[in-house]
């Protein structure tokens, strides 16, 4: 992160020391995967599933499309770390060290604040969730994967692995084969969850991986706003996080899913996201990328019935050492349904950035209409930015469009900053923070501060 390094290590990077109930030993196996199965006194049919996928990760080659994943070391990588005996429902009764990391990160005031559910994950396991009473007396639930298979098995084997499958793609099987952690949300017919439901992400163990797995089931016309963040301590040596997130979105329903990455520039960010949109149905992926190492991740909307509409919104901030390979995809398989895909990206110090997108009209799908606009901007002579749109129309009664700029900061805009006032830095980061401005206006107040604030910290102007 350049010359923000110190300052991330201030805010994020601290690191208590590990002392997890159970640990696997390094490396891809088998025996780890029934390891996990056996902790967690899984069904049959979820083992079997682990299997099959570890099996199909290990057949599948690297994707070699991307960014370079050669330098992943799976034989040296951790794929489980436990660290309670259980999740809580009372921060009092966490560990201390864990207690310690998530109050430092704010996640106990804005639970009380703004939030109607929170979901805390360190390491591999959920530690901490925890759902607002009037929620939960109308039938919302909010727990991890490890509760839901067992107290609401029905729902959970109905749509587990549906929206993204572990043949997926190399990732998704690896998930699908160490998933733990994530949540498991239910929304009934006709319910709004007013205020957002949210989960927080630690890595703090080193040489670790990361799967959590999410799914969301909207049920007919209910609404709600998922959150989540992420973050991980500074280590010498790489991380791997390989998430999958699965949303139904049934008919009539809304779903926002807002993502804030802030990963350690030594983590591989790897993630698959997924929405089904059913009849008259909304799904809004709103997505920031500012950490990691390398990012691959194009949150997706597959629009199953009419009227269906997608909004996705991407952003994303490269500073040194970073490669952020980053877009969405938004799929039309029936009539009248809409999607807009807006990326923006800064790139600075030899950062890379990469908008990928693809939009796709299956034939049959009439009179849908679709914009994809991606803007660009570099800071400077090292670093990079590249646009690789992808457009699949099989049908002809549509309205389609792409536009996209690449640009840089203008001396006339520094010149009329510097010359009220601010010096070269300070004016760098208005610039960047205004050209983010359709982001911002799309977060809660507490998340709009945090944001603007960690693009400061990541572009080194404070």
């Amino acid at each position: 992160m350049g010359g923000s390094m110190n300052d991330y290590a201030k805010k994020f990077g601290f690191k208590f020391a590990e002392r997890p109930v159970h640990q696997s030993e390094p490396g891809i196996s088998k025996k780890i995967v029934n390891e996990i199965s056996e902790i967690k006194g899984e069904q049959k049919w979820i083992s079997d599933s682990r299997l099959k996928a570890l099996e199909h990760f290990t057949k599948r080659p690297m994707p070699t499309w991307g960014p370079d994943l050669s330098e992943i070391d799976f034989d040296n990588t951790i794929f489980y770390n436990k660290p309670t005996d259980k999740a809580v429902q009372n921060w009092d009764e966490l560990p201390t060290d864990i207690r310690k990391t998530f109050d430092k990160l704010g996640i106990p005031e804005a639970e009380r604040k703004f939030l109607a559910g929170v979901g805390a994950q360190y390491n591999s396991e959920m530690v901490y969730h925890k759902i607002k009473e009037d929620l939960a007396k109308q039938g919302v639930i909010f727990v991890d994967p490890d509760t839901a298979f067992k107290k609401y098995p029905d729902i959970f084997k109905k749509w587990f692995g549906t929206v993204v499958p572990h043949t997926d793609n190399k990732f998704a099987a690896l998930n699908s084969a160490f998933f733990s952690g994530g949540s498991f949300i239910y929304i009934p017919p006709n319910v709004e969850v007013k205020m957002p439901l949210q989960a927080y992400f630690r890595m703090n163990a080193e040489n670790m991986a990361q799967f959590e797995r999410t799914l969301i089931i909207a049920d007919k016309g209910s609404k709600v706003h998922f959150m989540e963040g992420c973050t991980a301590p500074i280590y010498s040596k790489d991380s791997l996080h390989a998430g999958v997130v699965e949303i139904i979105a049934l008919p009539g329903s809304h779903v926002r899913y807002t993502t804030m990455q802030n990963w350690s520039n030594n983590v591989y960010n790897l993630v698959t996201k997924r929405a089904y949109a059913f009849e008259d149905a909304i799904v809004e992926w709103i997505d920031a990328n500012i950490g990691s190492k390398i990012s691959m991740k194009y949150p997706c909307v597959v629009m199953k019935g009419k009227g269906a509409r997608a909004d996705i919104l991407s952003v994303a901030l490269a500073g040194n050492g970073q490669n952020l390979d980053t877009g969405g995809k938004a799929i039309h398989l029936a009539p009248n349904t809409t999607s807009r895909i807006v990326s923006k990206s800064v790139s600075h110090d030899g950062g890379k950035t990469n908008f990928r997108g693809l939009v796709k009209v299956k034939k049959g799908a009439t009179d849908v209409k679709s914009h994809t606009k991606c803007d660009a901007l570099i800071l400077d002579n090292k670093s990079f930015s590249g646009t690789i749109p992808q457009l699949d129309v099989n049908e002809d009664s549509v309205s389609v469009g792409h536009e996209a700029t690449v640009g840089r900061i203008g001396e006339d805009q520094l010149f009329y900053l510097t010359s009220r006032g601010l010096n070269e830095d300070e004016a760098t980061a208005m610039i960047v923070n205004g050209f983010f401005e359709t982001f911002v206006k799309e977060l809660p107040t507490e998340y709009a501060v945090e944001f603007n604030r960690l693009i400061q910290l990541q572009v080194g102007r404070i």
